[in-house]
Parts: structure tokens; sequence; C-alpha cells
């Protein structure tokens, strides 16, 4: 990878009509050798530890992390081996699942807003506020009117958190069909893998076309200058774990954080802690 490729430019949403069939699931674009992959992990722990010190000193940003794909592209193991390079201080990790009934009777942002992070956090959503423009569209839980009017909103939303100092950092990790068919059978080999087995993937794999389109609305409709999409080839799992740290290193290097400067008397400070003579 030359030194000033960016993947950020390599993986972000174009602008004009989009298709997920245009995205090469198997791609591994600007992928490091492993000495390199190994440096880049090392430089996000700095960098986060960088991040949240600085809100200690008043500092008051903080990013967002938002993960969406289908079952089996590797939510979870981004999370893993991605997200957890950086220390427990710092990360606000949220899996959003079916809401509520509580939560149904609110605004479809009203959940999420209550997940934000804090500033020095970097906040990761496993699923988000784009379930209902994905689920709630292929399943028709409204009339199309309703969720036709959420892309706006999100925008709005999402230009609003922007504006306020999160950096939002959203990433589609694009799984082929063929490779999520060979995930679950995977897990159906494996008699310890059982459990991670939802027969519901199956009714919603017979869907995948219409997740597709229902992506590719997503895509086209809410990559924005203020929070744009990137989509992340998630066939070969080392290199999406890469690439999702890479896109938040990248991230946080144009942040650019500073520890804070407290006005210590350092000398005194050593004087009071020298032993008793």
């Amino acid at each position: 990878m030359s030194k000033d490729a960016s993947l950020r430019d390599a993986l972000r949403v174009p602008t004009g009509p989009i298709s997920t069939a245009g995205f090469d699931a198997g791609g591994r674009p600007l992928a490091p050798s492993a000495k390199k992959m190994a440096q880049h992990l090392e430089e996000m722990a700095d960098l986060q530890e960088r991040f949240w010190a600085e809100s200690t000193g008043g500092g008051g940003r903080s990013v967002l992390l938002v993960l969406q794909g289908m079952d089996t592209a590797g939510k979870g193991g981004v999370v893993t081996h991605a997200v957890g390079v950086f220390g427990p201080i710092g990360i606000e990790y949220t899996a959003f699942k079916k809401p509520t009934k509580e939560e149904l009777e609110h605004d479809f942002l009203w959940r999420i807003r209550k997940r934000l992070p804090r500033p020095g956090m970097i906040g990761v959503f496993d699923r988000s506020h784009y379930e209902d423009v994905l689920v709630v569209r292929v399943h028709g839980l409204v009339p199309q009117a309703e969720w036709e009017a959420r892309y706006d909103a999100i925008n709005a939303f999402e230009q609003e958190l922007t504006d306020g100092g999160t950096t939002v950092l959203k990433v589609f990790l694009n799984v082929s069909y063929d490779t999520q068919r060979e995930r679950l059978l995977r897990r159906l080999d494996e008699p310890e893998k059982h459990w991670k087995f939802n027969e519901g993937d199956i009714l919603e794999r017979a869907r995948w076309d219409d997740y597709q389109a229902a992506y590719g609305s997503v895509l086209e409709r809410c990559s924005t200058d203020a929070a744009p999409w990137y989509v992340v080839p998630a066939d070969h799992k080392t290199y999406r774990n890469w690439a999702v740290a890479e896109l938040l290193r990248e991230t946080l290097t144009e942040l650019d954080p500073h520890y804070p400067q407290p006005d210590l008397d350092v000398a005194s400070l050593r004087e009071r802690l020298a032993p008793p003579h």
C-alpha cells in the first residue's frame, strides 16, 4: 500500500445509482502485509488512548461506527478483532435487536439517540437505525410512504451528529450469497456452533434480492459528505477485520487527538513523592 493511499477513498460509496452487485465481496483493496497490519493495530490503540484522554481535558469529540450487513457478514468478528484492539475504556458497544414494545411507541430514532457516544468515546452500533429502512422495508412492517420518509430523516439526524462533534463512520459488510451459505453450513457442521444457528436466517436468506435492493437504496440515498458509507468486502475474514480497523485508524489519524496538558508543578510533586529521609 502506498504511503498516500487511503482505504476510505478506495471503499467509499460513489455518487449516482447504486447496485450492491457492483461491489466485489471477495476483493481485498489495498491489503497490506501481515507486518503492516500489526503496525496499524498498534497505532490504533495509541490513537484511541489519546482520543479518550483528550476528552478528560474538555474535548467534546466522539466517533460512531455503524456496522450493517447480512447474517454471517461478520459484525461480531469485527467487534472482536478490530474494535477489540482498543482498551475497554472509551468504547461503548450496542447490539440493536428487534424493537421492544416501548421503543415502538416512539419515533424510530428514539432508541438510537439513547445510545449515542459521549465525548471521547467510540460508539459501536451492531445494526442501527438503518434497520428501519432495511428489515422494515423488506417485511413491509410500515407503509412505504413511512419508510421512504426515513431516508431524509436519517440524513438530517447524521448531519446533526456531525455538527455536534461526532464523526460518523458507516460500514456495510458485503458478504456474497455463496459465502453466506458456506458459513451457515459450517455452523451446522460444528456442534459447538449450533447455538449460533437461527432458522430465521434461512427465511431471511430467501429474501436476499429484496435485501440487496434495500441496501442499494441505503447506500445511494444515505451516503453523504457528512456521513459517507464504506463498503467492506467481507468474504475474507482477515481482510474484513483489518479493513474496518484501518477505516477507524484513518479516521482517528485525521482527527489528530492530543493528550491534555494539565498545569502540573512536576518538581514539587516529585519532591512530595520522594522517600522519607
